[in-house]
């Protein structure tokens, strides 16, 4: 069955793109279930929206227990600490932090303390909209790229006439010759890092897609010498059947 263009009121009339995108990761992990060999793991990721993490926690806590704890800690009485009036800062703006929009699917090598060695990116249209967004995109690729971690893209997207491979690779100072004059704003890519005898090469899978035709098979390293061949079209029909997308 052919791809089907997710961005326009005929298909949003029986699912948004943000169910399709949402759906899909989970039913890609449901196929790669049957594929990757013993000790590889798949999850889903989606995040919508800034993602916050707290490395170090400060709470506050009643003055029973703050006195208790003076007690035990300095042997004393539990006099109360007095609290130090916090610096002023030496500049403040206001400002609005962008969120992050995510879709994806990791592969992890279980064996190797649940090692992540792959990962499929799915392109929204946040990734796309504006150029700080698509270098957020990119530079997590190449991130991850050179941490040894196998990238596939899948680019969906038909409103935003960007494409994300090719900007990677003019940041890398180099292009791909399949990608030809005009790069198509739909398409899917692999890509991995290889150093070999203390030099670094970029091998690399090009497919451009079009609505209205097959989806590609895309290879997934799982190490230099496993690669799992993941045909795209059954996880994205099944996905398509239970949203109901035409």
């Amino acid at each position: 069955m052919p791809l089907r263009d997710h961005f326009r009121d005929e298909t949003h009339s029986a699912s948004s793109w943000q169910g399709f995108h949402g759906g899909w990761p989970m039913v890609i992990v449901q196929h790669l279930f049957r594929l990757l060999p013993e000790g590889y793991l798949a999850e889903p990721r989606v995040q919508l929206g800034s993602f916050f993490e707290i490395d170090i926690g400060t709470f506050d806590i009643d003055e029973g227990v703050e006195q208790a704890y003076d007690m035990n800690f300095n042997g004393q009485d539990g006099t109360a600490t007095t609290l130090l009036s916090p610096p002023r800062p030496t500049w403040s703006v206001e400002t609005e932090f962008d969120d992050e929009y995510e879709y994806e699917v990791r592969i992890y090598d279980v064996k190797k303390r649940k090692e992540l060695v792959a990962a499929i990116e799915l392109v929204s249209p946040a990734n796309k909209d504006r150029p700080k967004h698509r270098q957020a995109f990119i530079s997590k690729c190449i991130a991850l790229l050179h941490k040894g971690v196998c990238v596939s893209m899948i680019d969906l997207v038909t409103t935003r006439q960007f494409n994300l491979y090719s900007e990677l690779f003019e940041q890398l100072d180099c292009k791909d010759p399949n990608m030809g004059e005009v790069p198509v704003p739909t398409y899917a890519a692999t890509c991995r890092r290889i150093l070999d005898r203390r030099k670094s090469r970029f091998d690399n899978w090009y497919y451009p897609m079009e609505v209205g035709q097959p989806l590609p098979t895309i290879p997934l390293w799982l190490n230099d010498e496993q690669v799992v061949q993941f045909d795209l079209e059954p996880s994205y029909e099944e996905t398509c059947r239970v949203l109901r997308v035409r």
